[in-house]
């Protein structure tokens, strides 16, 4: 049980920080080991730069050595006297004179060059040597330069000969100090035009010149210098070559060509450096006991200041942690007591601290926001209330916009509405989002934007959603109250205008200035009044009340025009598919009423709704059952009924009227051939006079007429409506129904006489038919005319 508890406390703070704190003590480790790093790094920095510095010093003294054997060797091979010599034909005493005047020349250059030990041509043409002051046959020059027991004649002609151009090598010397060797530069001379071999240029230089300045280097070190040629051959070395430093030779070959590169082998650390003026290399190799010393000392410095640290920390890491426990354990006692805190579960008490506090956070943070919900409801509501008329409260308006932190400016007010036309395509704009977030980043949005502009004017503003819409309580400020109007349409203006940037398209409408809190409904009425005219003025409008208010006078002077002539006009036109004369007389009715100031809302609805009554007249009558346009575009009259306003009802009836009269065309081009247009037009023409002449008989009627055309009645009957879009029936009925309307106008005679003499015997079938054409009964028209 006992090791259970202790197993459960393992998440305790003291623990938490007995880790924290142990943890600590790899910081001294760390550091400790960094800076026995950095201070390797910056030992091994310092002994490179040194060797570097001590190997570019040799390589200056030694490649000012080179530089004049290279220089002397193209000064030799570019001699006139030589080039005269080696390629130009000559007879034997000519060449010979030749000679002598070159040698003679080569005591010039032994003076200019005193740091040349040695140097000669060969003439192998005359197998012969020029040196300084003489010439001399090939055997005896080598027995006076080169005969000095480690070389024969053999191996120096071979030498000479087939050494690759421009190469430098150990030859030796007679008159050298010992080891009796010097570094000798060989150049082959050019061939001649026969393709033989002309000479050789050779220039040397002792080894004593080098072993001075290689001593310095190796003498500070402790190492060995060596000097090789560019096929990694030894040169020249301070000290016997071994065979550990044959394997870093070896590795020398093998390694990157880079002007300096340290490297570890076995016990010895390689350096080397590029000559400047040559394929020669520098290198410098130091035993691994002498490169190391430093940094062994570092390195026992830097365990035993760890050592230190990690006691030293160890003492104060336990003193701090039972010293910083106690502040916690006492806190964590006056939040709880001991037998809620032992049913944790965690048995932190950082956890249990935090989670108090979140807690306590949480609550506060969940009151804070309910209290400002509740704060926008409220004022919400009391903006609806007030907006609405509802002046009965229980707290006055005054008190109330005190405490919601709204500022009474004045006692004069105005009222201004919002209405997003484009919400549904910012919805799409807006993924991830639905419905109500949008509605709220809208609502939100509007209300900085209009409270900062109404502020901007030193007005105060007040916006809520009333309606589905945006308001706007504006109180004015002390200005002038000649421009109000003005600074509202301003203010609608800049607002439309600012939140287009948004991609918000507005139709604001404005409503009368008003004093006192009860104005203040009436503002909202009359707003909400000039945004129902958007149906007549169209959509991202700023519509003010004064625009359309009128008094009585005013109503009286604007009319409504759509007659029941031209109404059969366009139905006669649609039907014989003339959409160009329907159109006409469709913008002539609509222009006719909506080109004045502003038309009556109730009158513009009325005459929408009667051109759609119009086009459902005309379809009807087009329609043959199952090719109806009406049945194969159910959807076209909701389209319409849909739209906002009436551009938008324009421009959808006369996409359908388009349509409908391409339909009506189609269908009279197929039921009539042009062949017999000439004569049905003709028919039709005839049983219309037969009409007009005959409308008086009460036997008149389809088969009367086809009786009288020779033709079946309803063949006849369908050939006229082909043509005219009409029926033959209806044709008779409205002749007599014209003729009647006329005589009821001009005579006195009862409903029956004029029944009687336009063709009917039976007054009821008379009325039946006025009722049906006119809309009134007989008796009603001869009332009213």
């Amino acid at each position: 049980m006992k090791f259970n508890s202790l197993w459960q406390k393992r998440k305790s703070i003291i623990f938490t920080w007995l880790l924290s704190y142990s943890a600590v003590l790899f910081v001294p480790m760390i550091i400790s080991l960094i800076v026995y790093s950095q201070s390797g790094e910056a030992l091994k920095s310092e002994i490179h730069r040194a060797n570097d510095s001590m190997l570019r010093q040799v390589r200056y003294t030694i490649d000012t050595q080179i530089d004049l054997m290279k220089r002397l060797t193209m000064e030799i091979t570019w001699n006139a006297k030589l080039q005269d010599l080696m390629y130009s034909s000559k007879t034997p005493g000519d060449a010979q004179f030749t000679a002598y005047q070159l040698v003679k020349e080569f005591r010039m250059y032994q003076t200019s060059y005193a740091s040349i030990d040695e140097f000669y041509v060969t003439w192998d043409q005359e197998a012969a040597v020029l040196r300084s002051g003489n010439v001399r046959d090939v055997e005896t020059a080598f027995k006076t330069m080169h005969d000095t027991g480690m070389m024969n004649y053999e191996q120096w002609t071979d030498t000479i000969h087939h050494t690759p151009h421009n190469r430098f090598l150990l030859l030796p010397h007679v008159d050298s100090a010992k080891p009796q060797t010097g570094i000798a530069y060989l150049t082959h001379l050019p061939k001649d035009l026969n393709g033989k071999e002309t000479g050789t240029v050779v220039v040397m230089a002792d080894m004593v010149r080098f072993q001075k300045a290689i001593e310095s280097i190796s003498g500070f070190s402790g190492g060995q210098v060596l000097i090789l040629n560019e096929d990694n051959q030894v040169l020249l070395s301070n000290l016997p070559v071994s065979i550990n430093q044959d394997l870093l030779l070896k590795r020398l070959r093998e390694g990157n060509q880079v002007m300096y590169t340290p490297t570890r082998d076995g016990d010895s650390e390689l350096f080397y450096v590029q000559s400047s003026v040559s394929e020669l290399k520098y290198v410098l190799v130091i035993p691994s006991s002498i490169y190391w010393e430093k940094a062994e000392y570092v390195r026992r410095f830097t365990y035993i200041s760890i050592l230190i640290s990690l006691v030293g920390a160890g003492v104060l890491t336990w003193f701090f942690m039972r010293r910083n426990y106690s502040p916690i354990q006492q806190l964590v006692q006056s939040l709880t007591d001991k037998n809620s805190y032992e049913e944790q579960t965690d048995w932190n008490e950082l956890s249990f601290i935090q989670r108090a506090i979140l807690n306590t956070r949480s609550e506060k943070e969940k009151i804070a926001l309910q209290f400002q919900i509740h704060q926008n409801v409220l004022r919400s509501n009391m903006l609806n209330r007030l907006l609405k008329g509802k002046l009965e409260t229980v707290i006055p308006y005054e008190e109330a916009f005190k405490s919601f932190n709204m500022q009474l400016l004045s006692d004069d007010f105005a009222v201004i509405l919002f209405v997003v036309e484009n919400d549904e395509s910012l919805s799409s704009k807006l993924p991830g989002i639905d419905n109500n977030e949008r509605r709220k980043l809208l609502q939100f949005i509007i209300t900085n934007v209009v409270e900062e502009l109404v502020s901007h004017y030193h007005h105060a503003g007040y916006v809520a959603e009333v309606d589905d819409m945006m308001v706007c309580l504006v109180n004015f400020g002390g200005t002038d109250s000649l421009h109000l109007k003005e600074e509202l349409h301003a203010i609608a203006t800049e607002a439309q205008r600012f939140l287009l940037r948004y991609q918000m398209d507005l139709t604001v409408s404005i409503g009368g200035i008003h004093a006192s809190l009860p104005g203040i409904a009436e503002a909202y009425r009359e707003a909400v009044d000039a945004m129902a005219y958007k149906m007549v003025l169209g959509k991202q409008e700023i519509i003010t009340y004064d625009e359309i208010r009128r008094d009585s006078a005013d109503n009286l002077a604007f009319g409504y025009y759509y007659p029941l002539q031209v109404e059969q006009q366009i139905i006669n036109f649609i039907k014989v598919g003339d959409y160009e004369q329907a159109s006409k007389f469709m913008d002539d009715v609509t222009d006719r009423n909506f080109n004045k100031p502003i038309m009556s809302l109730t009158l513009a609805r009325c005459l929408i709704f009667n051109l759609v009554g119009t086009m459902v007249k005309a379809i009807n009558e087009l329609g043959d059952g199952e090719s109806s346009i009406l049945g194969d575009n159910p959807l076209w009259m909701d389209k319409i009924i849909a739209c906002d306003t009436i551009l938008e009802m324009k421009q959808e009836l006369q996409m359908l009227l388009k349509e409908v009269c391409a339909f009506a065309a189609a269908k009279l081009e197929n039921n009539v051939s042009q062949e017999r247009a000439e004569s049905l037009r003709d028919l039709v023409l005839k049983v219309t006079r037969h009409i007009e002449e005959q409308y008086r008989d009460s036997n008149l009627n389809v088969n009367t007429i086809g009786e009288h055309f020779d033709l079946k009645g309803s063949y006849l009957s369908k050939l006229f409506k082909n043509q005219t879009g009409e029926g033959l029936l209806d044709c008779i009925n409205k002749y007599r129904i014209e003729q009647a309307k006329q005589m009821m106008k001009s005579k006195q005679d009862s409903v029956s006489d004029i029944a009687r003499q336009v063709g009917y015997n039976e007054v009821a079938t008379f009325i039946r038919v006025f009722k049906k054409y006119e809309g009134i009964t007989p008796g009603k028209f001869k009332e009213m005319n």
